[in-house]
């Protein structure tokens, strides 16, 4: 066994456990990955003059004369749980394929049920990336699907209120996929959609749902007709297909029964492995992806009250989860 006191940063899980059970060193690798400059700052009023309280592991801001500590500002803010806990789900989250349920987290780490839905929950926010940069190009697939329970396993009284919802792919071949919860799969919606995230010019495939009409002014746009055949050359949907496959394994094998409020939460969690999955242009490992997905926890924080729609007027589809 590895000495613990001069391990290098983990590569699997087991050695991830026992690196980040050391508190000194799991609070240094979250400092280091919070302020990668060394700089620290007062997520509060942003000031530099401050005094740290090693004991404690905490700093005084000298401007806005309040203390902070490592969580204020990130999806960690008034968790009571340790740092070390926190790191094994990230890690166990963001590698495992087809997701991983409350109920294994709250059997691993010795934490209530509740405690692990609303933990998984805000690492599913600090997955939850805007940062599209760029509009896709290249060849790209655009496709809707819709997600829910099976009416075949509904008592007859549920079928007639029987409601999915609808979610929307974008897929740039070789890259990413952007997936967006939408009311509706209208013109409306998925025109704008497909105008805000792919380049115009873009050779664009979709399936021959109508609302696709009309994209031909600003894009090659072919369409592949299921009923006929799935693939006709570079004519398909097939990179979304699989995207579709991924997600529903996780959701109604790992999660079972997902709720429309957090779908998009669920569906950005998928969408962060899928993206960042190993290829060969692009080699990613579980410690990588673990570290990527730590460093986006900052400036996203995720009350409970909020999660559970409790503040506001809850509805269908959070404000986070709007897709343009």
């Amino acid at each position: 066994m590895k000495d613990v006191a001069n391990m290098t940063e983990p590569k699997t899980l087991q050695e991830a456990i026992v690196y980040f059970s050391d508190p000194q060193r799991c609070f240094d690798y979250a400092v280091k990955l919070r302020w990668p400059d060394g700089k620290v700052t007062c997520p509060r009023c942003n000031g530099e003059k401050h005094s740290f309280i090693k004991t404690r592991r905490i700093w005084f801001c000298y401007d806005c004369q309040k203390q902070f500590t490592l969580k204020v500002g990130t999806i960690f803010e008034d968790s009571p749980i340790g740092m070390d806990k926190w790191m094994a789900a990230f890690w166990m989250l963001s590698n495992c394929k087809n997701g991983i349920s409350s109920m294994e987290i709250h059997r691993a780490l010795g934490v209530t049920q509740k405690t692990a839905w609303f933990m998984l929950q805000r690492i599913r926010k600090a997955m939850q990336t805007k940062d599209y940069i760029r509009k896709m190009s290249g060849h790209v697939e655009v496709d809707e699907t819709f997600i829910g329970g099976k009416a075949r396993n509904m008592h007859l009284h549920k079928r007639r209120q029987f409601n999915k919802t609808i979610a929307v792919g974008i897929l740039e071949r070789g890259g990413h996929v952007r997936v967006h919860v939408v009311p509706d799969r209208t013109k409306g919606i998925l025109h704008p959609l497909v105008k805000a995230n792919v380049e115009k010019g873009t050779p664009l495939y979709t399936d021959d749902w109508t609302a696709y009409d009309g994209l031909e002014g600003d894009y090659p746009h072919e369409v592949i007709d299921h009923a006929d055949s799935y693939v006709r050359g570079l004519v398909h949907t097939n990179g979304l297909e699989n995207f579709w496959s991924l997600l529903k394994r996780g959701l109604h094998g790992t999660y079972v029964s997902v709720e429309p409020f957090h779908l998009h939460r669920y569906i950005s969690e998928q969408a962060f492995r899928y993206n960042n999955r190993a290829t060969k242009k692009h080699p990613m490992n579980d410690a990588d992806r673990f570290r990527l997905a730590m460093s986006d926890v900052f400036g996203k924080r995720l009350t409970y009250q909020e999660l559970t729609g409790k503040v506001g007027k809850p509805h269908r589809l959070p404000p986070d989860a709007v897709p343009f």
